[in-house]
């Protein structure tokens, strides 16, 4: 469902004008007030993406650069993707942001869309806030996708006062540079992640970080980042695992895909002979990455489905999440941006599905099948 670009977003770039995928946006809003922007796209069971560092539920569709990640995985799941605050059409102007307040913004999303237990895909920054999550909801989690990502920011390292200068540089680099038209500071990020691309993929990774957020905002989230130690969480994951990683990745180093994946019991390494920090759809390694993703993730839907949401469609385990939260008709109407007539038609084709007679009924079956945590 096509939104207008909020006040103080950026009109996504003419870069490319086709729109493969068809999406649902809508907000959540965190404990702390700010507005996080969620959108659902595909068909079949839930896949659950962590938020990157650079995103924008708009113009991330037609990307030369993930847009073909986005097609494939909603070829076979119902993706669910978000914005991290002070990003794409989340609230921009923020004051808190730290790996606690991120990790309470994805607990925000996934309770808003419904999502009771569900795979997770990761990448780059977002693989320690997966893993965490993880470690503390085992229960909801059941399989892990992660992506180029770290359990150590680039600070937790080892590298001393060298390599502590070269973090705060390139977050300097991004305050000064960024919000320039001239695109050469931008650039230097970009080589880093898609060393080999083309001129076009070059041209859309510049303007994302454009569009995406504030020189300050990208600066701030970098630092954050740099700091990270989850290390310790990984003998907590107690779910299979898929651990992909690029062997020539020059964002982040290849030994710490190897060390997540030697710290999660049930984790399996796939090494991605890439110089990519992100797979692209010319790499010879991206069918690969396909078979193995979907192979992995197709372990995770065989599960038996839950007997309270097997039969409700996305927007009737909306509606029933709501339900579970206290939430009155007119409250869901506002929620999710329908009538109360159409609400009305929701709720008697849920009690239908659940073969309860009555709102209490459908809220002790809702709250048993893990629901109304977002209450």
């Amino acid at each position: 469902m096509a939104r207008s670009t909020p006040r103080g977003h950026r009109a996504p770039s003419p870069l490319t004008d086709a729109m493969p995928l068809k999406q649902q946006i809508r907000y959540c809003t965190a404990p702390d007030g700010v507005r996080i922007a969620y959108a659902t796209a595909g068909r079949g069971p839930p896949l659950f993406k962590v938020g990157n560092w650079l995103s924008h539920m708009e113009f991330d569709l037609t990307s030369p650069v993930w847009g073909h990640v986005l097609e494939a995985l909603c070829e076979t799941h119902t993706l669910v993707r978000y914005d991290q605050r002070g990003t794409g059409l989340s609230d921009r102007e923020i004051e808190q942001m730290s790996f606690e307040i991120w990790l309470k913004d994805m607990e925000t999303v996934a309770d808003a869309a419904g999502l009771v237990r569900f795979p997770m895909l990761a990448i780059s920054q977002g693989v320690s806030l997966a893993i965490t999550y993880a470690a503390r909801h085992p229960e909801r989690v059941s399989h892990l996708v992660l992506q180029g990502g770290y359990a150590r920011g680039r600070r937790m390292r080892g590298g001393g006062q060298a390599l502590d200068e070269e973090s705060e540089t390139q977050a300097k680099l991004m305050e000064i540079g960024w919000g320039r038209s001239d695109p050469a500071f931008r650039q230097f990020f970009t080589s880093q992640f898609l060393p080999e691309g083309t001129p076009e993929q070059h041209r859309w990774f510049n303007e994302l970080a454009h569009v995406s957020t504030s020189p300050q905002n990208a600066a701030r989230m970098l630092r954050e980042f740099d700091r990270i130690d989850v290390s310790a969480l990984l003998p907590e994951v107690q779910c299979p695992t898929l651990v992909l990683h690029s062997t020539g990745d020059l964002r982040v180093p290849f030994d710490e895909g190897r060390i997540i994946a030697g710290g999660i019991a049930q984790a399996r390494f796939v090494p991605l002979h890439s110089a990519h920090h992100l797979v692209l759809r010319q790499d010879e390694v991206w069918p690969r990455w396909v078979e193995e993703v979907r192979s992995f993730l197709a372990g995770a839907d065989g599960s038996a489905p839950d007997p309270v949401l097997a039969s409700l469609t996305a927007r009737e385990r909306e509606v029933l999440e709501l339900i579970a939260q206290g939430r009155d008709n007119a409250q869901i109407a506002a929620a999710l941006l329908l009538s109360e007539k159409t609400v009305r038609n929701h709720i008697t084709s849920v009690f239908s599905k659940l073969q309860v007679e009555n709102r209490p009924q459908a809220i002790v079956r809702a709250r048993e099948a893990g629901l109304g945590r977002g209450a």
